[in-house]
């Protein structure tokens, strides 16, 4: 039986205030620079209206750099720590093009380690004025999260992925407006819901909660009852029954 840390009071509800740095560890391991993997960009079609949105409100260069490090900082231990893990992604290419949705990430390579981040310019092209630089951050962030975690060998619910990655674009302050914490029927409903849940482990357990449920996610297969009995000696409904009622 993993040993639990000491659980630090929780409030009625989660709030995000600040970024992930949450101590004087944190700070010094923050000075340490992740490394980080090759970058590309791709416009399939530089005419369109999401082409210019997206060229005039972000640097690529930044957001692609500024959303990897501040994910690595969140789900892995400092560069110079013997035990991280960091997967070897070797390269991150965006494309803008022309497809229904928002996004989504695809891998390829012998080992997986090659990534494409597949941006709808559809989407780029409606998103409200007044926030566009943070949605188009906040995506890309989202999206780099799906390049860098580990998913149990496969079988880890597609929502507990999905929570992570918007766990780490609450932590960047990337959230857009309409999110919210409200009860779900499901843990595992996925996103902001799940991220939420996520947030409330983090404050439950202690700083580096959803990083250690990464590591977990390196290290095993995943299955459900052993997976959280290891981690906090509670079952996952459990632990979503006690965030359930600190919502009410």
């Amino acid at each position: 039986m993993v040993r639990l840390p000491e659980p630090t009071p929780v409030p009625p509800n989660v709030h995000i205030n600040g970024t992930s740095s949450h101590s004087e560890e944190d700070e010094n391991a923050s000075k340490e620079r992740f490394s980080v993997p090759a970058l590309q960009l791709q416009i399939q079609d530089l005419k369109h209206p999401g082409a210019t949105r997206f060229l005039n409100a972000v640097n690529a260069t930044d957001s692609l750099t500024t959303g990897t490090l501040n994910l690595l900082k969140l789900l892995y231990r400092k560069p110079s720590d013997a035990e991280t893990t960091v997967p070897p992604t070797s390269s991150v290419t965006l494309i803008l093009e022309n497809f229904p949705g928002v996004a989504y990430t695809v891998g390829s390579g012998a080992d997986n380690n090659v990534k494409e981040i597949h941006f709808s310019l559809p989407y780029i092209a409606q998103i409200n004025p007044s926030r566009i630089a943070e949605e188009i951050d906040g995506v890309i962030t989202h999206e780099l999260v799906h390049c860098f975690q580990y998913n149990g060998h496969g079988a880890a619910p597609g929502g507990l992925i999905e929570g992570i990655a918007d766990w780490v674009r609450l932590h960047c302050n990337l959230s857009p407006p309409h999110w919210k914490q409200e009860v779900t029927e499901n843990w595992d409903a996925g996103y902001q819901h799940t991220a939420y849940f996520l947030e409330f482990l983090e404050q439950r357990f202690g700083r580096g909660t959803v990083r250690r449920i990464n590591e977990k996610l390196r290290g095993s297969k995943y299955h459900e009852r052993d997976f959280w009995m290891e981690l906090f000696g509670q079952e996952v409904e459990e632990l979503f029954t006690e965030y359930t009622q600190s919502l009410q």
